[in-house]
């Protein structure tokens, strides 16, 4: 295999084995200024798959695969080769750093309250308030080391068409600056996982808004399946998760291609939503993955006359949509939800884009925003290099600028994140995977979840989490980093700007998610 970039002489060692712990039932744990990042651990055993007996997904009577590999980490992801809905849930830490990454503390968040699956890599974004008090996040309510879990219906939103039998909650977990959760339970996301939430809290208001995806199962969806993707508008709870007995889903909004002059296709999946912010009172979000929709930048259009061609921009002066969309019961399983959203106009339209997948979105100002474009997974691998990742010219950090109302891509910066050149993590296989014939070692593809900071000399500084390509079974489950680039906020075209990594997930770890630490009260 050909060069190699170490990350073992990082700047920290470990998320593991430095700092001090946080204290998980509250005391002013998370200082202001720091960041915090989302990071799950493998703990799955051997004994808990057994390769060429154990049938999945479990409790499966039809359509059945028996497992190619055992529940040892990397091999078990292998088992994704044979049963795609195959995911392992693992725990949810919270790791407090500087700016700079040094570590200062972490929090397991409680696994009776919530879990993530392991190899889902667009789970766990973080996000502040729209009044900065708090963090939240999604995850599901399971216990650790169940299997298929992020593929589970939700007890609400029952579909009999797809192949995993069993049943979960999703939930949205609330963090303040002292250390103290709060867990939300939810039927939405039936099929599928919920990715990222943001408590508005502004002027009174007291509601999540939540993106995702809904549905692993035959057509036409369920009504209750359609209802409960996309973007959501949520409650916040203030019992404890075992009084909880959530309801029927609230969407908050939908978006069909149709409103582009496209030919419809398959409800409910066009409004497979993955990035989440709320800027100057508009609710944004971004697609970029499924095979259906547009890859894109949207937003939800509270006043119905933004954009009636289905492009456009917000207007000015909107309040944040604080009710759910009404739409009929009886129709939409047929005919889907109600259109409100918009692509936001200058970003693409195009249906199934091969070159367009976005991902975090963070605004600098009104006219200048980050895009984290994840990179097309490709893992053409020729002469020791990930050939197409590496040729990738949109994949990275896009820079977008507001011009006589239209948006327009100014550069992408890549410089640093090495698209496409594997890197080695200690205790991690450095051979072949004999599945995939592929190296195990990940490449970075892309970037994922994003947050940023504007400074007073006038520059930016972004903080990114990797995406990746490799041999593994699910590339979703490579270890992979955090980094951060500066950028001149005025800057027309792309410098000298370089990305720098400032932390490095180990074997056994992914990192998910980053944002600023909540102000206190």
């Amino acid at each position: 295999m050909s060069v190699l970039l170490a990350i073992a002489g990082q700047l920290v060692a470990s998320f593991l084995s430095v700092g001090t712990p946080a204290n998980a039932d509250g005391g002013t744990v998370l200082f202001p200024g720091n960041l915090l990042v989302s990071r799950s651990v493998y703990e799955g055993t051997a004994g808990m798959i057994t390769a060429g007996a154990t049938l999945l997904p479990p409790g499966c009577t039809t359509g059945c695969v028996v497992a190619n590999n055992n529940g040892d980490y990397p091999g078990v992801w292998d088992n994704d080769q044979v049963d795609g809905s195959f995911g392992v849930t693992a725990p949810v830490f919270l790791d407090q750093v500087t700016p700079s990454g040094r570590f200062v503390s972490s929090v397991r968040v409680p696994d009776n309250a919530l879990v993530t699956s392991f190899p889902s890599k667009s789970e766990l974004a973080l996000n502040l308030s729209t009044d900065g008090r708090y963090i939240t996040f999604m995850g599901y309510v399971a216990p650790v080391n169940g299997i298929d879990v992020s593929n589970s219906n939700t007890p609400g939103a029952f579909d009999p068409t797809n192949p995993v039998p069993g049943s979960d909650f999703r939930a949205v977990a609330q963090l303040d600056a002292r250390g103290h959760f709060r867990f939300t339970e939810t039927n939405a996301y039936s099929g599928n996982n919920g990715r990222a939430a943001i408590l508005a809290d502004s002027h009174g208001a007291d509601v999540y808004y939540t993106v995702g995806n809904g549905g692993n199962g035959g057509t036409p969806q369920p009504a209750g399946i359609v209802t409960g993707t996309g973007a959501q508008l949520v409650t916040p709870s203030h019992q404890p998760e075992r009084l909880q007995r959530p309801g029927a889903t609230t969407p908050l909004g939908s978006f069909n291609i149709t409103e582009l002059g496209d030919p419809a296709d398959k409800i409910g999946k066009d409004t497979n939503f993955r990035g989440l912010t709320v800027f100057d009172n508009v609710v944004y979000l971004t697609k970029g993955s499924g095979g259906n929709g547009v890859n894109t930048v949207y937003f939800v259009d509270t006043t119905g006359h933004a954009c009636p061609n289905g492009v456009g921009v917000p207007r000015p002066g909107v309040r944040l949509p604080t009710t759910p969309l009404a739409f009929d019961p009886a129709t939409v399983a047929s005919t889907g939800l109600p259109n409100n959203m918009c692509v936001l106009a200058g970003f693409p339209t195009a249906l199934k884009t091969k070159t367009s997948f976005p991902f975090g979105i963070w605004f600098a100002d009104q006219d200048t925003a980050y895009v984290a474009d994840e990179g097309n997974a490709d893992t053409t691998f020729a002469n020791g290099t990930y050939t197409n990742a590496a040729a990738q010219t949109t994949a990275g950090l896009q820079k977008w600028v507001r011009t006589n109302g239209t948006w327009q891509l100014a550069y992408t910066m890549d410089a640093g994140l090495n698209l496409g050149v594997p890197y080695m993590v200690p205790g991690y296989p450095t051979g072949t995977n004999a599945a995939t014939g592929l190296p195990w070692a990940p490449a970075t593809d892309g970037l994922r979840n994003i947050t940023g900071r504007v400074n007073s000399d006038g520059t930016v500084t972004i903080w990114a989490v990797t995406s990746t390509v490799s041999g593994n079974g699910d590339t979703g489950a490579d270890p992979n980093l955090l980094v951060a680039v500066t950028d001149r906020l005025d800057a027309a075209s792309v410098g000298t700007q370089r990305f720098a990594t400032i932390r490095s997930s180990r074997a056994g770890e992914v990192l998910r998610g980053v944002s600023f630490t909540p102000r206190n009260f």
